[in-house]
């Protein structure tokens, strides 16, 4: 039999945990462990064998309030959805739609071409694509055989 040393700490934490898991799941993105989080879109990362393409959904944004940087191999998309104008004559009875400034970075793990970056926006959804430099895309090496 092991003994275990008890520790109030660890016991705290666990609580912790589990609270902002369920914070999380009753709340959805908009919580976060270090505090509410106003807004922050959701992504997708995939790496093909000749580039990478981001996806974000930037539901109800112009393409000029988005902002897309790539510094030290890091890849910065920020910008800011805004609050249409309440009407004076209106009641809301729910508000549910977050705004605000958003940023979202991602390090890039291999070398790319950052002057053929391209970005798209179309429907709501905003595509960014890295085409990767030549010395980070695979290649075959031939097997020869021995004499």
């Amino acid at each position: 039999m092991t003994l275990v040393r008890w520790s109030p700490v660890r016991d705290v934490l666990a609580v912790r945990d589990e609270m902002s898991r369920l914070l999380e799941e009753s709340f959805g993105r908009g919580y976060s462990p270090e505090g509410p989080v106003a807004w922050q879109p959701v992504v997708d990362i995939e790496e093909q064998p000749e580039k990478y393409a981001v996806r974000a959904e930037l539901p109800g944004l112009k393409s000029e309030d988005i902002k897309i940087t790539l510094m030290d191999n890091q890849l910065v998309i920020r910008g800011e959805k805004r609050r249409e104008e309440e009407k004076k004559d209106s009641t809301y009875h729910r508000v549910e739609r977050v705004y605000g400034q958003f940023e979202r970075a991602f390090k890039l793990s291999h070398a790319v071409q950052s002057d053929k970056i391209e970005a798209t926006y179309r429907d709501g959804v905003l595509e960014v694509s890295i085409p990767k430099a030549e010395e980070a895309k695979p290649r075959e090496i031939q097997v020869k055989t021995a004499k």
